[in-house]
């Protein structure tokens, strides 16, 4: 399998980076919690920008995000969550990608969040277009309902690797204890079998939560952490995050 390098972070099967979302409603609010993150040991965080009030005034996204940057030493992953897959702000797919274009071009990220259940040809097209510019692509599938079968999320992350995606994530949500272990079983094939570059794999909500530090085990090279406001059920602070996966690493 292979590593991704991003500035000084390494992603790899295993050995879990942290990522905190930033979901401020407004600049002032976003750069706030830049500033309390540097206290914190983390190692990326994500711009969780369908949060932003004016995420649909492509000139202020921009300023935002040269903001950021200016700010933030730390990678940048760039993420707007559709509102089908978690996100709070509907958006037509044909913006969708335009803004994406957008940010890739801007050149104040080092990676964008795409949805693999969006048009194939405008993924290609985008994937293409980071990967020229020099931002590498997580590739994302999220479901807030239920737990797909073990093959399914498999199917899925493969299909991310087919697409040219630099990082597989898929986010589930557990009904029973059963779910729990079907996603890690998958994880566990994908870090064995499957996969050729890193992934990113979790059981959402308090019942999953353990599967956001099984990084080490099950092969996962990210998990999401919270500032303040969580961005998705189940995740824990920074501070407690860390701890545990330290106490958690394999040797």
């Amino acid at each position: 399998m292979k590593n991704i390098q991003i500035k000084e972070l390494e992603l790899t099967a295993g050995n879990p980076k942290i990522c905190v979302p930033l979901t401020g409603a407004d600049k002032e609010h976003i750069l706030h919690d830049l500033e309390s993150l540097k206290s914190l040991d983390f190692d990326l965080v994500e711009l969780r920008i369908d949060h932003y009030n004016h995420v649909e005034n492509f000139e202020m996204v921009g300023k935002l995000l040269g903001a950021v940057r200016e700010n933030c030493e730390k990678p940048v992953l760039f993420t707007f969550r559709t509102s089908r897959e978690g996100g709070v702000h509907e958006m037509s797919e044909e913006k969708y990608f335009e803004l994406n274009r957008l940010v890739v071009k801007s050149g104040f990220v080092d990676l964008i969040d795409i949805e693999l259940f969006s048009s194939e040809e405008q993924i290609k097209s985008v994937v293409s277009h980071a990967h020229e510019k020099g931002v590498r692509v997580v590739m994302s599938s999220h479901d807030f309902h239920k737990t797909p079968p073990k093959d399914e999320i498999v199917r899925r992350l493969v299909k991310m690797q087919d697409y040219g995606a630099d990082i597989t994530k898929i986010a589930v949500m557990p009904n029973c204890e059963e779910d729990v272990l079907v996603l890690m079983e998958a994880a566990l094939e994908m870090k064995k079998v499957k996969a050729d570059r890193p992934f990113i794999t979790m059981s959402m909500g308090a019942l999953g939560a353990v599967t956001r530090l099984t990084g080490d085990l099950c092969g996962s090279c990210l998990t999401f952490a919270s500032l303040n406001k969580a961005s998705a059920p189940g995740q824990m602070s920074v501070k407690s995050t860390r701890e545990i996966l330290n106490l958690l690493k394999i040797q």
